[in-house]
Parts: structure tokens; C-alpha cells; sequence
């Protein structure tokens, strides 16, 4: 039988684990062995499996051996085929196209903050699902617990993005962004000079989530009215299960609550806002955000909002959750030509640029 790709089948199924929403640990094997063969002559690999020295290389385990072995006889390993097999059920008709409708993700982070990727294996993975653009949002820096940019650090990063796009496949590029704090008096927390130059800006409250109703919905409505905000995030900031251990995300720690209640706030007022303002509302489709909940995605409808089913993903296997946001917005009835993300990336832009 000819001979798999042994590194292609361990991204594969770290990209799986991911999705599934595994622990790091577990993904991690598998993304460091498919790095360390990657720099191998493939001859070197096979003959380190044929003289069963393949694990005395950093990085590559008894498991991901066998995996390797298994490809370079021309068999799916054990434990892809296993992955494949227990992926999930698939989307009812109406969530299949609207997420069919969608160009790419607007929420998206990297291990230039809290995500667990660099930038590069992000984009490839959104090539792979059918990604027009990837938006990369990493933190603002209030948020020190997620390594978030500073000025100068998002000025880098934007030189990075151009470098990389240069290199990326003809018809993909990635959208420069930020995912800002929302401050306690309503400000967002970044340059105002930088914001201007981003395609995207994500506005999320990430602290004070217990204030009042009177604060936050102030708090809230204060950010709606700047003219940088084009996107209001996890607008709840609920909590409705825990990670597995070993599962990064904004604001991990060991006393991290398991589940967390909805902020509180005058929803019909915020979203009244947003409608006015032509800011978009995210339906957050990380599976422990699942964030706004389904009554509050139906208010934001009926007020006239717009919506961008974002996946707040930290890694590539993350970024195939836009199904679950798609589900829950399926079920509200939200319609397709209500979502920002499901235009092409320079009418993205544009409405972004013309909202400033």
C-alpha cells in the first residue's frame, strides 16, 4: 500500500482533539511529534520506525509512534480512525447553510496572547475548513492574565500579519483585529490611534462582570457609541460548563469557577444601541460560552441587529466550532444576510472602515 503522510495525520488528529474540546496535554503530543518529523527527511523517519528509534526523538511518544507507523504503511492509524468515527452528528438543514454561508471568523486568538498556536498554523487551519479570512483578535492589554498586546506588541504583530499574509495561499488573508477590553467606565483599552488602523475591533467585558445592572448596562451602552467597537462580544460573559483540565482560556487559573452567572444589564437598551449604531452582536460558539442565550440572540433579532457567529477560538481545532453558533442561531431564526461574517472579506472591511 503507498505510504500516508505521517505528519499530516498527526495534525489531523490534534486539529480533532481540538474540536473535541480534549485537554492541551493531549493535543500537544500530537502537535509537537507532527513538528519534529516535519523537519525529517522522510527517509530518516522510516528508518527510525523500521529500528523502532522513532521515540528517541524529543517530542514523539510510544502513541504517536504507532500512529506514525501505521501512515507509513498506507493505513489511517487506530486512533484517527477512531476520532473520525465519534466526530459528532451532523447540523440539521438550516444550521448546515448558514453555516455554508459563512466566509470566515471574526474571534480568534493566537500564542501571541492566550492562544495556544502561532498565527500561521491559525490561518493554515481556516484554509482547510474553506476560510476566506481569519480575523485575529488577541487581547488588549488590561488583560494581563492573557498576555494581552500592548501598543507596541500589536504594532509588531501587525508587520507580522502583512509578512504572513505574503506568504499565505492566493484568495485567504488575515484580518487585522483586536479583542478589547471593555473598561469599567465604558472605554476600550487600546490606542484610539491603533484602532483606527485594524479591519476589526471586538469589544468584550472580561472583568467587573458582577457590577450592577445600572453599571454595566452604562458601561456597556458607553462602548456601543464608540466608533471603533464593530463587534459587541460574549455580551453575558456566562460561563455554562468548565474546560477539561489542561484547556486554555482567557482568564484560566486554579480558583476558576466552574460555571458563571449572565452579567446583568438592560439588554433591550444595549441592543437598541447596537442597531443604531450598525454593531454587531456575537453569538460566541465556544461550547462553555454557548453566550448570549437563545432569548437574548431572539431580542437582539427583533431590535435589529446584526450578528457575527464567532468561534473565540485558541487553537485550530477550535475554529470548526462555528457549527455549535450556528445551531443556536439556526434555532433563533436568525437569517444569513443578518451576519457580518458571511460577506466577503472587503465588504467586511468596508463597513468596518465606513463605522469609524
Amino acid at each position: 500500500m503507498t505510504a500516508r503522510d505521517p505528519v499530516a495525520d498527526l495534525r489531523r488528529i490534534a486539529f480533532l482533539l481540538e474540536r473535541a474540546n480534549e485537554a492541551t496535554y493531549r493535543v500537544r503530543a500530537f502537535r509537537s511529534a507532527a513538528n519534529t518529523l516535519a523537519g525529517l527527511p522522510a527517509k530518516e523517519v522510516a528508518e527510525r520506525v523500521r529500528t523502532g528509534k522513532l521515540t528517541e526523538l524529543a517530542g514523539v511518544g510510544d502513541v504517536t509512534a504507532r500512529c506514525v507507523a501505521e501512515s507509513l504503511t498506507g493505513e489511517e492509524p487506530v486512533y484517527l480512525r477512531r476520532l473520525v468515527a465519534t466526530e459528532g452528528t451532523d447540523l440539521d438543514a438550516a444550521a448546515t447553510a448558514l453555516r455554508d454561508a459563512l466566509r470566515g471568523d471574526c474571534h480568534t486568538h493566537s500564542d501571541w496572547s492566550d492562544g495556544g498556536s502561532p498565527i500561521e498554523e491559525m490561518a493554515l487551519a481556516a484554509v482547510e475548513l474553506g476560510h476566506e479570512y481569519l480575523v485575529l483578535t488577541d487581547h488588549s492589554p488590561r488583560l494581563k492574565v492573557a498576555r494581552g498586546l500592548t501598543a507596541d506588541r500589536l504594532r509588531r504583530q501587525l508587520d507580522h500579519v502583512a509578512a504572513v499574509n505574503a506568504a499565505l495561499p492566493k484568495g485567504f488573508r488575515i484580518l487585522t483585529g483586536v479583542e478589547v477590553d471593555i473598561l469599567a467606565d465604558g472605554s476600550l483599552d487600546q490606542d484610539e490611534e491603533l484602532l483606527a488602523r485594524l479591519d476589526v475591533v471586538v469589544g468584550s467585558v472580561h472583568s467587573g462582570l458582577n457590577d450592577d445592572r445600572a453599571k454595566m448596562t452604562r458601561r456597556m451602552l458607553a462602548a456601543v457609541t464608540n466608533p471603533h467597537l464593530d463587534i459587541l462580544g460574549h455580551c453575558t460573559g456566562r460561563l455554562v460548563a468548565s474546560r477539561p483540565a489542561g484547556v486554555k482560556g482567557p482568564g484560566d487559573r486554579a480558583h476558576r469557577p466552574r460555571t458563571r452567572a449572565e452579567s446583568d444589564f438592560d439588554a433591550d437598551a444595549v441592543f437598541a444601541a447596537c442597531a443604531e449604531r450598525g454593531v454587531a452582536v456575537e453569538i460566541n460558539s465556544r461550547p462553555e460560552r454557548q453566550d448570549p442565550p437563545k432569548r437574548l440572540i431572539r431580542r437582539a433579532l427583533e431590535a435589529g441587529c446584526r450578528f457575527a457567529i464567532n468561534t473565540d477560538a485558541h487553537a485550530p481545532g477550535q475554529l470548526d466550532w462555528q457549527r455549535f453558533g450556528c445551531e443556536r442561531a439556526a434555532l433563533c431564526g436568525v437569517p444569513a444576510d443578518r451576519v457580518v461574517n458571511t460577506w466577503k472579506a472587503d465588504r467586511l472591511v468596508r463597513w468596518a472602515r465606513t463605522r469609524r
